[in-house]
């Protein structure tokens, strides 16, 4: 990944990490700000930037660790070593926190988080899942940071339970010899190749996707697929039965046997509309108003009577193309 400049708290360089990044980054421009959460420069660029502005690295110090429950494939969503993306895609979760300034951002205080996460995870009577990419990509952060390099051997050896991250990208050679003992739950988010190339821009193709899976899967990790976001375009539903055929083609049959299902339609927000409208001006508008209705705090989500029908197409759809999978939950 190619950056334009650095933005750095000074107190990250007396980490290890930090001092790493400083030496990775020398030839960029260094300019140091109060906080990570606060950059005014950034705050009060047009919406247009936005794409320009992701161009920029952030480097901090994490400083929440409040631990969310979640009943899903984690038992706890865990604040973790970065937040934000290269990544564009039209739809980001992440741009209803952050706005405009989803840019990425690395924490530098890993051994911190990691030491809290162990501790954690050796506390619980039962042993505990916990979702650590919740705030970003780490297969496209450890390309920068080497952090699952550093957390998934730890973990294994000192740690109890399980941890999982999902991703977009396809870059897990350097998974791939890792001691993870099956406690690394690894999913691979999907979605239609036209939907990919229109929408989640710059991330790895639908094809880059199902080879990484299956290399993860063939290394031992339990692996799952997120068919996420679902996002009713126009012939959405001859997209999605094209993506369930090159599954059923382009998966190994390892995989195929022991993966899980996640699947989650498509929430938007005013947010998305008015950056999106700036930032990528030829884009399609992900907002349909016959189908969304309101969701609270500008956010849109499909209609319940939409939703449902979208559940019984895909459900019925993955029993004919891929048989029994099993299919943790439709959100």
């Amino acid at each position: 990944m190619k950056f334009d400049a650095v933005y750095y708290e000074p107190d990250s360089l007396s980490y290890t990490l930090g001092e790493q990044l400083k030496e990775q980054f020398s030839s960029l421009p260094w300019i140091p700000i109060a906080s990570h959460n606060s950059i005014k420069e950034m705050q009060e660029k047009p919406n247009s930037e936005f794409g320009r502005m992701k161009r920029n690295l952030i480097i901090g110090i994490r400083k929440t660790h409040k631990y969310e429950e979640n009943h899903k494939v984690s038992d706890y969503l865990v604040p973790y070593t970065s937040s934000g993306c290269t990544a564009m895609c039209l739809y980001c979760y992440l741009v209803c926190n952050y706005n405009k300034c989803a840019y990425l951002r690395l924490f530098v205080n890993r051994e911190q988080m990691l030491d809290r996460l162990i501790k954690k995870s050796m506390k619980s009577v039962q042993p505990l899942a916990f979702e650590i990419g919740s705030n970003s990509d780490l297969v496209l952060e450890n390309t920068i940071t080497q952090n699952l390099l550093y957390t998934i051997p730890r973990f294994v050896e000192e740690g109890r339970g399980k941890i999982t991250f999902p991703t977009k990208f396809d870059m897990v050679e350097p998974l791939l010899g890792l001691e993870h003992g099956g406690r690394v739950i690894f999913r691979m988010s999907v979605n239609p190749q036209p939907i990919i190339s229109r929408i989640e821009l710059g991330t790895s193709s639908l094809k880059q996707r199902i080879q990484a899976v299956n290399e993860m899967c063939e290394a031992g990790y339990p692996c799952g697929l997120l068919i996420a976001p679902v996002i009713m375009v126009d012939g959405w539903k001859k997209l999605y039965t094209e993506l369930l055929e090159e599954l059923e083609s382009g998966l190994s049959a390892k995989m195929k046997r022991e993966m899980f299902l996640e699947i989650i339609l498509m929430t938007y927000s005013y947010v998305h509309r008015a950056i999106n409208q700036d930032a990528f001006p030829g884009a399609e508008d992900l907002y349909d108003q016959e189908r969304m209705t309101g969701r609270g705090r500008g956010r849109y989500c499909y209609r319940p009577e939409v939703r449902a029908e979208a559940e019984s197409f895909l459900r019925a759809e993955i029993k004919r193309i891929l048989g029994d999978v099993q299919i943790l939950y439709i959100s």
